[in-house]
This record gives structure tokens, C-alpha cells and sequence, in this order.
């Protein structure tokens, strides 16, 4: 048996340390042990790929025990990444869920042995259905991996466990190349964050892949005036349209400058009303287009020396469409 470097003992060190030294060692072996499983991918990953990747029905995965977990996980994730997939789980595919396993999918099956004996029935169907068959094990020369049409061997590591006995650094190495799998068939098939948006509509990150054509404000709430306007005026509209801020444009409409409450109070002066609001603008305000994603506006706010709570929403010759403030995005959940 193959043990991991021994943990300090607990009268080595103060109980805490001695919780640390076990936890960093966990980490850096199975860290190690994911270094090595990237180093290892080679042509029978592409081919993986391309397998599932041509599937015309689902990507159908299953594991037993703690490889069961991890393959739960792995369809989830590739569900929701354009992928169809399922779970299902070796034991009641024996008793009748093989029937969920039609022609057209495709299977992934985890087994950290490669000799699971629940699997066996399910690997069996695949068989006999002409079903591409993905194994993913770190036995070379296991029942899986002979059986399988394309075999993933996960590389020779020791479990971070100091026994050497609990699933740990395997089913961390199961985890990653799943994942691996899920990112190289999104990349294949060109998936956009607004495909991701389809599949995660609630929660918070729901919010951040709304467009921002869906949160602002526009046609008569948009606070807008031309360089020639008098501040006395300019103030009224900054008021009246309560962002705080004021965009300046030009006689075709586009967007040149802003006047906000910081350039007010940095242009207090007893002439301030009768001055022109080019006067007082800055120049080039930061601006994002409409069809930018919630969660790129949020950045585009806190980006640079300071942070702004509006920004206006331009087409593509800078003319403004409408105005979005930190309030909508804290309102849509996404800050």
C-alpha cells in the first residue's frame, strides 16, 4: 500500500498547526496529483472529445460510491454548459434504468478500479447497443478500461488520505477531468455566456448574464443636454431625472461629456449658474454598449481611479440609448 508523506503527529506542534500541516498536505498532494493528470492528456482526450462531442443524444454518466458523487457533478455541469446529460446510477440501471439509455447517447463511466461490479450491466448494455463507451480510471488494465471505446487513465498518485484508503486524490482527479471534458465540448461547440444564461435564469448569476438593454433606463428618463446649456438649467435636469448626473451631447447626438455631483462641487464658483455645461463636463465618459452583459457594466463602474454609480448606454456612434445606475444592478442582484 502506498501511503502519502507521513502528517506531523499533534504533540509535534499546537493542535492547531498540527490541523494546518494536515490540510496543506492534502492540498499539495492532490495539487501534485492534478499537475501531473494535465501532463498526462494527450490524443485520447481529443478523441474523448470528439466522441461525445457526436453524440446526437445524451452524454449518459455513472460511477458507484464516491465516483457516483463526482459523476452527479460531472452531468450537472455538462447539462448546463450545452451538453444533454444525465446520471444514472449503475445499481438501479440493473433493475430497469437501462431503459434510459437509448440509441443515440453516449456513456462516461467513473471507476476509480476500473473492476466495479455494479457497472457491469450498464458497460454490458453499451455493448450491446453499439453505445460509445468513455471510461475514466487509473487502472490501465482494468475491465473498464479494456471494454471501453476511448479509456482516460487517471496517473499513478497517492490518495491524500495518510492511510492511503479514502477517495480522495482519485475522485479529485475524476472531478478535474470531468470539468475538463464539460469546457472542451463548450469551446467545440462555441457556447457564448448568453447560451449560459439559458440554462442558470434564477439567482444571482442569472442576474449577472442579463444583457443591459434589460435593466436601463430609457427615452425621457434619460437625463441628456447640449454643450451651450446654462448650468442653471443643467442643475434643474439633474434634479428632475434623480441620477445624479447629466449627459452632454452634441448637435448629432452623440455623447461628448458628463457633468456629475463631484464636477459641481469642483466648479463652485459665484458665476457657476450663468456657465456653459461644456464648461464644466468631462470629457469622455465612460459608456457601454447595450447588449454587454449586467455583470460588465458592474465592472466598467468600479473601473479606473473611481468608482461611478451611472453610465450611459450608447450605439455604436456613441448617441445614447439610456442610462443604467448601481441601484438597477443592486435591484437585479447582480452587485
Amino acid at each position: 500500500m502506498t501511503l502519502t508523506a507521513p502528517i506531523p503527529a499533534p504533540h509535534a506542534a499546537p493542535e492547531e498547526n498540527g490541523d494546518l500541516a494536515a490540510g496543506r498536505a492534502v492540498i499539495e498532494t492532490e495539487a501534485g496529483a492534478l499537475a501531473a493528470l494535465a501532463r498526462s492528456l494527450g490524443d485520447e482526450f481529443s478523441r474523448a472529445v470528439a466522441l461525445l462531442a457526436g453524440a446526437s443524444g445524451r452524454i449518459v454518466v455513472s460511477g458507484m460510491g464516491k465516483s457516483g458523487h463526482v459523476a452527479r457533478k460531472i452531468a450537472a455541469t455538462l447539462a448546463s454548459t450545452g451538453a444533454p446529460a444525465l446520471f444514472v446510477h449503475p445499481g438501479e440501471a440493473s433493475h430497469g434504468d437501462l431503459g434510459m439509455i437509448v440509441p443515440g447517447d453516449a456513456v462516461l463511466a467513473l471507476s476509480n478500479s476500473g473492476e466495479t461490479a455494479e457497472l457491469a450491466d450498464l458497460i454490458a448494455h453499451t455493448r450491446r447497443f453499439a453505445l460509445p463507451l468513455v471510461g475514466i480510471t487509473a487502472r490501465p488494465g482494468s475491465a473498464l478500461a479494456g471494454t471501453a471505446d476511448i479509456a482516460l487513465i487517471l496517473p499513478a498518485a497517492p490518495e491524500a488520505c495518510p492511510m492511503g484508503l479514502a477517495p480522495t486524490t482519485s475522485t479529485t482527479m475524476q472531478l478535474a477531468l470531468g470539468d475538463a471534458l464539460a469546457v472542451a465540448l463548450l469551446t467545440r461547440r462555441g457556447f457564448t455566456a448568453a447560451d449560459f444564461r439559458q440554462f442558470h435564469p434564477g439567482g444571482r448569476l442569472g442576474a449577472r448574464l442579463r444583457h443591459v438593454r434589460d435593466l436601463m433606463h430609457a427615452g425621457e428618463a434619460v437625463p441628456l443636454a447640449t454643450p451651450e446649456t446654462k448650468m442653471a438649467r443643467a442643475m434643474l435636469v439633474m434634479t428632475e431625472k434623480s441620477f445624479g448626473c447629466l449627459g452632454i451631447v452634441d448637435a448629432a447626438g452623440r455623447l461628448i461629456g458628463i457633468i456629475t455631483d463631484g464636477d459641481l462641487r469642483r466648479a463652485m464658483a459665484p458665476d457657476l449658474l450663468e456657465q456653459r455645461a461644456d464648461a464644466v463636463m468631462t470629457r469622455a465618459p465612460r459608456r457601454i454598449g447595450p447588449d454587454a452583459l449586467a455583470a460588465e457594466a458592474l465592472h466598467a463602474m468600479n473601473a479606473g481611479p473611481r468608482p461611478i454609480t451611472s453610465l450611459f448606454v450608447t450605439d455604436a456612434e456613441d448617441r445614447p440609448l439610456g442610462i443604467l445606475h448601481l441601484h438597477d444592478l443592486l435591484r437585479a442582484g447582480v452587485a
